[in-house]
Formats: structure tokens, sequence, C-alpha cells
């Protein structure tokens, strides 16, 4: 095998692209995912599909190039929002390259290029926005972003695929004054729920007391209803009305010395 070919297949093609000087009877391979754009004497000839290829004439040079879905930070892009509070915030840009000869001929690196494209936008869409609309909608902000960047990214053969907000980072004070706005929030619905509930209890209790001024046999039902239940061997502790005599086999305890004696 040539060397050039093990040259080849031992890159490492995370990069962008890599560059070969093509001689006589080389033999190379363009990998899946990638593109070679065959050069002669500097001049562009063609481009290549990913397999084995070899030339047969001098004077060649094949570059290779990624087409794969890349995506590229545009990081710590400080920006005043529309209610003037300066946030410093990061993008990111997912693309694809389609026309590799445009985006590697027009400009002078199509990597940079996008970069500043991001930015660029990044200062209008953001400063049209308030602080808490940006906070809340980044996903249509993301949307925003791209509108922008990709009719100029296709100008150069690439394909601009999302725009995201990474990150949004708020000045210190504004990070402690959100942080008290919304625990002032959370305590105030909690003391709203509880007083709901206690309203909720009292109505209940209101309710019950009315069936029973009402309906006087509810009270029974209900004496008999906590009678059943302590048979299960549970113990039951009730009050007694004051002259309640007890039986015992149907007939009243007497005292040796007199009357029927009072339950203590």
């Amino acid at each position: 095998m040539n060397t050039n070919e093990l040259f080849w297949n031992r890159l490492d093609f995370g990069d962008n692209d890599r560059t070969l000087t093509a001689h006589f009877g080389v033999r190379f391979i363009v990998p899946e995912g990638r593109v070679g754009l065959i050069y002669r004497h500097g001049q562009y000839r063609h481009r290549l599909s990913p397999g084995k290829h070899r030339f047969w004439r001098s004077g060649h040079t094949v570059r290779l190039v990624d087409m794969r879905r890349i995506t590229l930070t545009v990081p710590g892009q400080e920006v005043l929002s529309a209610d003037n509070i300066a946030v410093k915030l990061s993008a990111l840009l997912a693309y694809q390259l389609v026309q590799p000869e445009k985006a590697l001929h027009d400009v002078q690196d199509y990597a940079s290029h996008l970069y500043n494209l991001v930015q660029l936008a990044i200062r209008p869409v953001v400063g049209g926005l308030a602080l808490e609309a940006l906070l809340t909608h980044r996903t249509e902000t993301g949307a925003q972003l791209l509108a922008l960047v990709k009719p100029e990214a296709e100008k150069i053969g690439i394909m601009a695929h999302s725009v995201d907000l990474k990150d949004v980072i708020l000045p210190a004070e504004l990070k402690k004054t959100f942080s008290e706005t919304v625990r002032a929030r959370q305590e105030s619905q909690a003391a709203l729920e509880r007083a709901r509930g206690e309203s909720a209890a009292l109505r209940n209790l209101a309710n019950a007391a009315r069936l029973l001024d009402d309906n006087p046999s509810l009270m029974n039902l209900r004496l008999l209803q906590s009678l059943a239940a302590a048979q299960n061997g549970n113990t039951l502790v009730m009050g007694l009305p004051a002259g309640f005599v007890p039986l015992k086999n149907g007939k009243a305890q007497r005292s040796p010395e007199g009357p029927p004696r009072d339950a203590a």
C-alpha cells in the first residue's frame, strides 16, 4: 500500500480539512462524511466522493473537507437588553457545509465568518427584548437569531440548522434580587394555600354543625359508628351525660345501700 494512503488512513479527521499533494500513481482514501476537492496547479477542478482514489498525473492537490454537522460556540457576548440591563450570553450554532467550494473559495475562513454573523445577530435581537422576555422565551430568541444568520450563511454554501442561547449570565446583584423575588413569591403562594385550606375546614365544620342542629338523630348515628369501630380491638373513651345509669344484663346496677349509682 502506498505511503500516502497509509498517511491518510491514520489522520485524525476531526479537523475541518486536510490537504494532500498527489503525485503520479498515488492512492488515497476519502472517508465517509467528507469530500475531496481536487486542484491542479492551484486551480479547482472537481469534487471527489468518499472512497478510494488514484491519480495518474502529478501536480494535483486534494483538500479533504468535513461535510458532517458541526457546532460552533460563540461565548461571552455582553449585550444591553431593552430595559438597559447588561447580560452576558453565549450562543451555539449548528451548521453544515453543502457547497464546500463556495465556503472555501468565497471567504478566507468560513468558521470565523459564521462566528461574526452570530455576533452581529445577537445585538439587535437581544437588545430589542426585556430581560424577563429573554429568560422566558429563549427558544423564540434562538429562532430570531437563526432567521438573521441563515440567509447570510447560505450565500457561502453553508446550511445553518439552529442557533440556541446556551448561557445567560446576569450581574451578581441582579441574581440576588431575582432569588429574593422568587422566594417571596413562593412564600406568599404557600400562605395563600394554607389560608384556603383553613377556610375550607371551617366551612365543613359549619355545615356539620347546621346538619346536627336540623337533625339531632345524626348524633346517635355517629355514636353507633364509633361503637362499631371500637369492636375491632380498639379502646374507645367517651364522655357520658350526667345521670347516666350503666346497665348490666339489662338491669341497672344498684349499690347495697340504696338507689342506683350515678356513673363516675
